[in-house]
């Protein structure tokens, strides 16, 4: 079995993010294409977050409940039947990179799970962490950089 990747045709790992993804621009999702998900996957959760931040983590948005056979996350939109919890915003939905200075790393982590979470859209990632432990059957991740300069704030 192949391990289960993350990528996009947006940007490739640890290249720039285009502004258009980013709070200046559209502050649209990219798109995400899933590849290799382990047979017997029942979800996959997605978290995009900044360890850059200057008060440590941030959460740009989370996702869990992904059907495993998706194949891919489209451009500006969350999958049906998902549900999208709190970024570090306070907002159940995607919240483009903002850095405030110097260059960023945002980090798209792709979970693959062995259940359906039962969690409340109210939850954080926190909770998520802790719903998913013992869970998780596969990893993959994707990581995009942003800078000041680059036309995020």
């Amino acid at each position: 079995m192949e391990k289960m990747r993350l990528i996009s045709p947006a940007f490739r790992d640890n290249e720039k993010i285009p502004p258009r993804f980013t709070c200046d621009g559209e502050n649209i999702s990219p798109e995400l294409v899933i590849e290799h998900v382990p047979r017997g996957t029942k979800s996959l959760a997605l978290v995009m977050e900044d360890p850059d931040a200057p008060n440590g983590l941030w959460v740009h948005w989370i996702v869990w409940n992904i059907r495993p056979n998706i194949g891919k996350l489209v451009e500006h939109s969350e999958p049906r039947e998902s549900v999208i919890g709190k970024n570090s915003w306070g907002h159940n939905q995607y919240g483009g990179p903002c850095p405030p200075s110097g260059t960023h790393r945002y980090i798209f982590r792709l979970y693959a799970l062995d259940v359906v979470l039962d969690l409340a859209g109210t939850a954080s990632k926190g909770q998520l962490d802790v719903a998913m432990d013992q869970h998780i059957k596969a990893e993959a991740s994707l990581t995009g950089l942003c800078s000041e300069s680059d036309g995020a704030s």
